[in-house]
């Protein structure tokens, strides 16, 4: 089973003396500005007003608060994330560290009537043998990793035999509300993007779902 995580480490928050309670209420506090109505006539009611932004599809509104979400996936499937250029990364480098880890993959047939889509239909016994195949690689590939840093190989340089697709990788993803709700649009949709995506796609909207529930109840 392929390793995937996504915890909410961090969003905005109003400062005390903003008459907002948490980020989707400062979300509508930002918004109301182009209404002449006092901030204080509004009362604490902003679900309807976000709810109107987003089904008129008032967009820049939800660029007012940001997430900041703690992923952990194979290096294969993070560099499909820095496609989303509207977000900020920060990323383990193997540049610094031996703190390897490396990660099992599941495998999937070609689907032939969709080149964006695989098909989990292979038997037991096949499964079993690409997985013991796959097995060697990678004590083949840590062995390998282990005596270039051991002859005192630059980690930098030993870096470059390690899998991209069986090595796990820990980033920081920061972007705004309007980014996130994009990224879940386009990620959470099986086949057209990569089944593991997809999975990651769904921890993250479980993870940023609690900070969010007015906005994002409706997706996924």
């Amino acid at each position: 089973m392929t390793k995937l995580s996504a915890k909410l480490v961090a969003v905005t928050q109003p400062v005390v003396g903003t008459p907002a309670s948490g980020p989707e209420d400062l979300i509508a506090y930002c918004a109301r500005v182009s209404s002449d109505r006092p901030q204080e006539e509004w009362g604490k009611d902003y679900e309807g007003l976000l709810n109107y932004c987003k089904r008129n599809k008032h967009w820049s509104v939800f660029e007012m608060a940001d997430a900041i979400v703690e992923i952990e996936a194979p290096r294969d499937i993070s560099r499909q994330l820095l496609r989303h250029r509207s977000f900020s990364f920060q990323e383990f480098s193997q540049r610094y560290s031996d703190g390897i880890q490396l990660t099992s993959r599941e495998f999937r047939e070609q689907d032939d009537t969709n080149r964006q889509n695989s098909i989990d239909s292979f038997s037991s016994s096949t499964k079993f043998q690409l997985h013991e195949l796959v097995k060697e690689i990678m004590e083949k590939m840590g062995y390998t990793y282990t005596g270039l840093r051991d002859v005192g190989v630059a980690k930098e340089c030993a870096r470059v035999i390690l899998p991209e697709g069986l090595t796990m990788s820990k980033l920081f993803m920061k972007g705004s509300l309007r980014s996130w709700i994009h990224y879940l649009d386009v990620r959470d949709d099986e086949g057209v993007t990569q089944w593991e995506h997809v999975q990651l796609a769904r921890k993250i909207r479980e993870a940023i779902l609690p900070a969010f529930p007015t906005v994002l109840k409706d997706t996924g």
